[in-house]
């Protein structure tokens, strides 16, 4: 987990996370555009990228196209999220029962 928090750390690489996750499947050269640095520089985040496994590479012919790959976020999820999610959502159920309970003895 450590390759893929530090690989997050940046935020070119969340960014280009970001836009493979609205149009999965880019090349280098569209992964490019819009991102004001040289096909290098994207080049090298991106090998951090996959070396995380946050990007998968299929080659098609000639072309190296970039997927996200959400395996390594949902581990995260599960492992440091999920745990702190649910404990939200059951003093959030608890609140919503105590409010119906107060709700009713009101009206009595």
């Amino acid at each position: 987990m450590d390759t893929v928090f530090k690989a997050l750390a940046d935020s070119t690489r969340r960014a280009i996370l970001d836009r493979l996750h609205r149009a999965n499947g880019q090349t280098l050269g569209e992964l490019c555009a819009g991102l004001k640095m040289s096909r290098q520089g994207v080049s090298k985040h991106l090998a951090v990228l996959e070396s995380a496994a946050l990007v998968a590479v299929v080659w098609d012919g000639r072309s190296k196209l970039h997927y996200l790959n959400p395996v390594p976020l949902q581990r995260i999820y599960r492992r440091w999220i999920h745990k702190f999610e649910r404990q939200r959502l059951e003093a959030l159920e608890g609140l919503r029962l105590r409010l119906e309970r107060e709700g009713s003895d009101d009206e009595t």
